[in-house]
C-alpha cells in the first residue's frame, strides 16, 4: 500500500504541473508506436514461430497437436509481451532522458526541506545517457533470463497458469521499479549493483510501487499517460526511503 501510495502522489504532482505532464508524453507516444508495430508482427507471426519450434507435434492426433501449439502460442506472445513492458521503460526513459531529468529534479526541489542541496549528477548530458543506456541494458538481460525462467515453468501443469504468471507480474513489478526510481538515483550517484541491493531490501514497497505500473501497462496507451506521473512518484519512492534511512541511521 506504501508503494501504491507513491505511484499516486506521483500522478497527483503531474496533474498540477500540466504543462511538464504534457512534454512528457511525447517520449511515450514515440515509443509506444514502435512497440505497437513490434507486438503487431509478433502476433501475426507467433503461430508460425510455435509451429517451426513443435516438428515433432505434426504427426499428434487431433485435438492434441493444437492445443499443445496454441498454449506455446500464448506463451510465446506473452513471453514478447513481458519483454516489452520491461524494455519500454528503459526505451522511454532513454528517448526522454533530459525531460525526465529536469521533472525529477523539480519534484526533489519541491520536496526540499530549506537549506537542504538538491542532488546533481553534475556529468555531461552524454556520460548520462551512456551509463542510462548501459545499466538499462543489463537490467533488461536480467529481466529476460527470468522471463525465460517463466516461460520454462508455464508448462508446468496448473501451477504455470496461475502461479507462475502471477509471480512473473511482480518480477516485472520489481524490475519496473527499478528503472523508473534510477532517473533519481542516478543524480545521487547511486549505481545499478547498488539500487538492485537497495531495492531488493524493500521488496514489499518496490513491488507495491511497481506492479499496479504493469497492470496499467497492459491497456494499450495507458503506458504513455502515466509515464510522467509514475517518474515523479519514483523520486518521492526515493526521497521516502531516503527518510528511511536517515531514521535508522538516528536509530
Amino acid at each position: 500500500m506504501a508503494g501504491m501510495k507513491y505511484l499516486v502522489e506521483g500522478q497527483r504532482w503531474v496533474a498540477r504541473h500540466r504543462r511538464q505532464w504534457g512534454f512528457g508524453l511525447l517520449p511515450g507516444l514515440i515509443t509506444a508506436a514502435g512497440y505497437a508495430v513490434a507486438l503487431v508482427v509478433l502476433a501475426l507471426r507467433a503461430e508460425d514461430v510455435a509451429a517451426w519450434a513443435t516438428p515433432f507435434a505434426d504427426g499428434w492426433s487431433s485435438p492434441w497437436a493444437g492445443l499443445f501449439r496454441g498454449a506455446l502460442t500464448a506463451l510465446f506472445f506473452g513471453g514478447g509481451l513481458l519483454l516489452a513492458l520491461l524494455s519500454f521503460t528503459a526505451v522511454t526513459l532513454l528517448v526522454g532522458q533530459p525531460f525526465y531529468e529536469a521533472l525529477s529534479e523539480r519534484v526533489d526541489r519541491e520536496q526540499a526541506r530549506e537549506g537542504e542541496p538538491v542532488p546533481e549528477s553534475g556529468l555531461p548530458l552524454w556520460r548520462d545517457l551512456w551509463i542510462s543506456a548501459c545499466e538499462s541494458l543489463a537490467v533488461l538481460v536480467r529481466a529476460t533470463l527470468w522471463g525465460l525462467l517463466f516461460f520454462a515453468l508455464g508448462f508446468l501443469p496448473v501451477v504455470g497458469q496461475t502461479v507462475v504468471p502471477a509471480v512473473g507480474f511482480c518480477v516485472s513489478g520489481f524490475f519496473l521499479t527499478e528503472e523508473l526510481t534510477a532517473v533519481a538515483l542516478q543524480r545521487r550517484g547511486v549505481r545499478l549493483r547498488e539500487r538492485l541491493e537497495l531495492l531488493r531490501s524493500r521488496k514489499m514497497l518496490t513491488v507495491g510501487f511497481g506492479l499496479p505500473l504493469v497492470l496499467l501497462f497492459l491497456v494499450p496507451f495507458v503506458a504513455v499517460l502515466v509515464m510522467p506521473g509514475a517518474v515523479a512518484g519514483a523520486t518521492l519512492l526515493v526521497r521516502g526511503v531516503e527518510g528511511e534511512q536517515e531514521r535508522e541511521a538516528v536509530d
